[in-house]
């Protein structure tokens, strides 16, 4: 299968229009994809179920699913280095256990993103349904088009946007957990909440015995979603080799810092069971933040937008390397002059698009049916 990849580590495409794939994609955007992969909309949303199921000992799940993250992350960073590869897994999977192996495993992770995609887009069109107004049908549509849109043009467009995204999120965790930090120093005077007491309160540590610790693990693996996007996105850049490697080695850190360090914000504050409006924007009225809903629906939107534009992003370049492998239609190969494949972003956003209709038909059942 060494024959598909070039000297520089990037699909080598002898009869596609475009040549091979671009190689936009700068030092910022891939040290700031490598950030935001870790920071899943699932941080915001999920975190909640998964307090409520192990309570505060919801930090050890978050630990072991981190350090299984961490884990596949070195190794996955170690073949990555040595043959950057915008199948990555897929074509490793096929390097070393066959045909089947590669087929199976990039089908598989292009069907999961592609279900991603309708999923995010449903999630941002209600949320601005909600703040702006207009059929939530309009936003889905709005949405998929902007994000097919300039995953088109260029990967740089990619990048561009994913940086923002990511600087959203990284400034709202941080700002997040300096606010827990004061609240729990007593820094704070309008403050409901304040100290560690919630640590063990009302019922322990464990409240539910350790079975719950990994149920909720469970839930947690879900927030981890797209930390390997990184080394999917470095093959289309200058110097891939170096931007997996700076990732993968900051994987630890992140991991760190944005799940455990406001987990731990959470869960020390507020009770594991009053969490009606969700873990981050329930801690932040208690600590008595004005506008604490729009603030965490802005954020949620961000992060949103930031998963479907990733989900488009990887699915077409998944979708691009099993084409390359012959795994699926030709077709998928052909670029246009700045190297984007083009027929797989269209290809991979068909169910994307067919997430608008139900948004139409069924705007409030359509995110619980995907």
């Amino acid at each position: 299968m060494t024959d598909h990849v070039s000297t520089e580590g990037q699909t080598a495409q002898p009869d596609s229009p475009g040549g091979a794939l671009g190689t936009s994609l700068k030092p910022r955007h891939i040290t700031m994809i490598s950030i935001a992969g870790v920071i899943g909309a699932g941080l915001f949303v999920g975190s909640a179920n998964a307090i409520k199921e192990a309570g505060p000992a919801v930090l050890i799940s978050y630990f072991m699913a981190g350090t299984l993250v961490v884990l596949v992350m070195r190794m996955l960073g170690e073949m990555a280095t040595a043959n950057p590869d915008t199948g990555s897994f897929s074509v490793y999977s096929d390097r070393a256990l066959g045909g089947w192996a590669g087929f199976s495993v990039g089908w598989l992770y292009w069907w999961f993103w592609v279900l991603v995609i309708p999923v995010e887009a449903t999630a941002a069109a209600a949320i601005l349904s909600d703040l702006v107004g207009a059929p939530q049908w309009v936003w889905a549509l709005a949405v998929t088009l902007l994000l097919t849109v300039t995953n088109l043009i260029s990967v740089g467009n990619y990048g561009e946007f994913e940086f923002w995204f990511a600087l959203i999120k990284v400034v709202a965790i941080i700002a997040f957990i300096g606010i827990g930090i004061a609240a729990i120093l007593g820094l704070i005077p309008d403050s409901q909440v304040s100290g560690i007491d919630q640590l063990w309160q009302p019922d322990g540590f464990m409240p539910n015995g350790f079975g719950a610790v990994i149920a909720g693990m469970l839930v947690t693996m879900f927030s981890f979603m797209g930390t390997e996007i990184v080394t999917i996105a470095a093959a289309e850049s200058p110097d891939p080799t170096t931007g997996i490697s700076k990732a993968v080695n900051s994987v630890i850190w992140r991991i760190s810092l944005f799940y455990i360090g406001s987990i731990f914000v959470i869960v020390a504050l507020m009770p594991y069971d009053k969490l009606e409006n969700g873990s981050y924007q329930s801690t932040l009225e208690a600590i008595g933040i004005p506008g604490s809903k729009i603030i965490m629906d802005l954020v949620i939107l961000t992060a949103v937008a930031s998963c479907l534009n990733s989900a488009l992003y990887t699915a077409s370049r998944m979708l691009f390397s099993l084409g390359d492998r012959r795994d699926a239609p030709r077709a998928v190969r052909k670029l246009t002059g700045n190297g984007v494949p083009w027929v797989a972003v269209l290809a991979s956003m068909v169910v994307g698009f067919l997430a608008v209709v139900g948004n139409y038909l069924l705007p409030e059942k359509i995110f619980s049916y995907l």
